[in-house]
């Protein structure tokens, strides 16, 4: 297995908690709500050092770029896209505001092979996901994913730590701004 695959992999999981695709249930926003989400639109982009060890490599850089969108009604849409060891991993999605559920739903698609859905909430003046995930890598590696992403108005900011079975971490915050 490269270096590249697991990293893409885990990247895909830290962004399930920015990116949604609509839920099954129909999202009837309030208009602070849907005002919130849209405060987001527009062209976003950040980098970071990968921190720790991957099967004797050292993590490396994470440079990645975020555009969100109006999407149709009250949706927002964004398209992700980053670089890490050598290779690119994209992601795309729909966030939305479940006013039924009282909740902010985001899920997400990826080049590798990764969807999901995460649920956000109201936290100060923006908005707050967070996602865990156990699983395993192509090789059959088990992995622990711990991610969180935090929406402001000025940025927007990813956290995640992954850990491997074969005691290998990996961690980054990356910063985003528009």
């Amino acid at each position: 297995m490269s270096f590249a695959g697991p990293l893409s992999r885990i990247v895909a999981l830290a962004g399930l908690t920015i990116v949604s695709l609509p839920a099954a249930a129909p999202a009837y926003a309030a208009k602070a709500d849907v005002e919130l989400l849209q405060s987001y639109i527009g062209s976003w982009k950040g980098s970071s050092d990968l921190k720790g060890r991957f099967r004797g490599k050292d993590g490396g850089k994470v440079s990645c770029t975020l555009s969100l969108s109006k999407g149709n009604g009250d949706k927002v849409n964004y398209a992700g896209n980053c670089t890490l060891a050598g290779t690119a991993m994209t992601v795309k999605g729909t966030i939305v505001y479940n006013d039924a559920g009282k909740r902010y739903e985001a899920a997400m698609t990826s080049n590798v092979s990764f969807s999901g859905i995460a649920i956000g909430k109201r936290q100060g003046g923006g908005l707050s996901f967070s996602f865990k995930e156990k699983n395993k890598d192509e090789e059959g590696m088990g992995l622990a994913v711990n991610a969180a992403i935090t929406l402001n108005p000025d940025r927007i900011a990813v956290n995640f730590d992954v850990a491997f079975d074969n005691g290998d971490k990996l961690s980054a915050s990356v910063p985003f701004t528009k």
